[in-house]
């Protein structure tokens, strides 16, 4: 019997007792291949001696010390680093513990700096359908995420959604990203416009969704054309890179792929790579400024924020990432990851899409690829390839749901920044061999070495 509340109380795990590069190993002994990084957290692998030599350090001088009463090197040397390299005017760092609270700070930050410019209507927010921005009320309450948000309705404040940018199932055949983007921006005028732009404070995105959809990035020149709505309108523009920030698609911050730049940004999982909780959030020089002009005080805060020990942890992995080149491997090793999974899985009749930038892929899964239509949800084949995978030693993070909450599976794949070319042709072995035994087809899957 177990006293650990679990969240799925009927599931037995196995027991992690160590992890060393790209590997977990169980109490077994046995090793499981980290193509996830968790929930795209682990983006240098496991036991990595520069952090691990940080947090030590951290620790035998200071490892906390409350923020009502002091600073501390490892959150101003992160801050400086962050936002020196972030997009904009993305100049002042917020520190969290974790992707939720990032968020849940940037939305009371917006409404703050709307009732400081005596804007005070701008109450609402404009998210989209099948994102993900959290599990707390807040951030739950702007996500897209069907399922998650269906038990807690009653709970949740007023938010709008409109569509995502999901070019393999929402373009048209006649129309070009261009053409798509707009219609997409057009409709988040037309939503702004139909609330009272007076009454709207921020559009919230994902700058590429993550395990929501199942990776959806977006389509060349949507977010500039968000952007340009949320000008027009004076809306603030939240970008949410608690997943696919920090690297994950090749850039630090994805949203530099795009050429755009938001008010407000929120990070966290690659951030801290899993080796101490952190997240953060950060603001614009114009809001930040309003604040300090203004009432002087941002009234939100929480007990670990600027954790001195995860602030340590992090600016460790973000050093690692610079001086080892990491974002380029993520380049090459992203590309060679969607080249061989397309190589692998193009003729197999249920995959319908592999999508992703960087080492942040998905896998979607269709019954049939000429009408796009969904697998049978009660199936649930995402849960099959989990099980099935993790019996062969490889770890994805698969989700249902996909098409609109209910319908629809895919796999996201988010394999540590660290990895070898080897490393990824071991993942798609992996990856086939699963998606082939859980939807067996005639066509053998590429063998797996010895």
């Amino acid at each position: 019997m177990t006293h650990v509340f679990h969240r799925n109380p009927h599931n037995t795990l196995p027991t992690a007792v160590s992890g060393e590069g790209i590997e977990l190993i169980d109490q077994s002994g046995k090793r499981y291949i980290d193509a996830s990084g968790g929930a795209a957290v682990s983006c240098l692998g496991h036991s990595h001696a520069d952090v691990i030599n940080a947090i030590h350090q951290q620790i035998d001088a200071v490892a906390y010390a409350h923020t009502s009463f002091f600073t501390n090197d490892a959150a101003e040397e992160l801050a400086t680093f962050l936002a020196e390299r972030a997009p904009g005017d993305l100049n002042h760092v917020y520190f969290v513990s974790g992707g939720s609270e990032a968020v849940e700070a940037a939305l009371k930050l917006a409404r703050q700096y709307f009732v400081e410019i005596n804007q005070p209507s701008r109450r609402l927010f404009i998210a989209r359908r099948q994102s993900y921005h959290g599990n707390t009320l807040g951030a739950l309450a702007i996500g897209g995420n069907a399922w998650r948000r269906a038990p807690f309705l009653p709970l949740l404040t007023e938010a709008h959604h409109i569509s995502p940018c999901y070019a393999y199932r929402e373009q048209q055949e006649q129309e070009t990203e261009q053409q798509y983007a707009q219609r997409l921006a057009d409709e988040l005028e037309q939503k702004i416009l139909e609330l009272g732009a007076d009454n709207v404070a921020a559009f919230v995105a994902e700058t590429v969704v993550g395990a929501t959809a199942g990776v959806l990035p977006a389509v060349k020149g949507y977010l500039k054309a968000i952007r340009a709505v949320c000008d027009k309108y004076g809306v603030l523009l939240i970008l949410d890179e608690v997943m696919c920030g920090m690297g994950r698609t090749g850039h630090l911050f994805a949203c530099a792929e795009d050429e755009v730049a938001p008010d407000l940004l929120t990070i966290a999982k690659g951030l801290g790579a899993g080796y101490q909780p952190i997240g953060a959030m950060l603001a614009s020089s114009k809001i930040y400024n309003t604040i300090v002009n203004g009432s002087g005080f941002f009234q939100h805060g929480h007990t670990y924020m600027g954790h001195a020990t995860a602030c340590a942890a992090a600016l460790a992995v973000q050093k690692v990432i610079e001086r080892d080149q990491l974002l380029q491997n993520v380049t090459e090793r992203g590309q060679q990851l969607r080249d061989e999974l397309h190589a692998a899985l193009d003729a197999h009749p249920n995959v319908g899409n592999i999508r992703g930038r960087g080492l942040m892929v998905g896998i979607e899964f269709v019954a049939d690829k000429t009408t796009k239509a969904p697998l049978n949800h009660t199936e649930k084949t995402h849960a099959k390839l989990r099980k099935v995978a993790m019996e062969k030693g490889l770890l994805i993070y698969p989700m249902g749901g996909t098409v609109d909450g209910v319908h629809g599976d895919h796999v996201l794949l988010a394999p540590p920044f660290i990895c070898t070319p080897d490393d990824i042709s071991r993942i798609v072995e992996l990856v086939s061999a699963s998606i082939f035994e859980v939807l067996p087809f005639a066509i053998e899957p590429i063998a797996l070495r010895a």
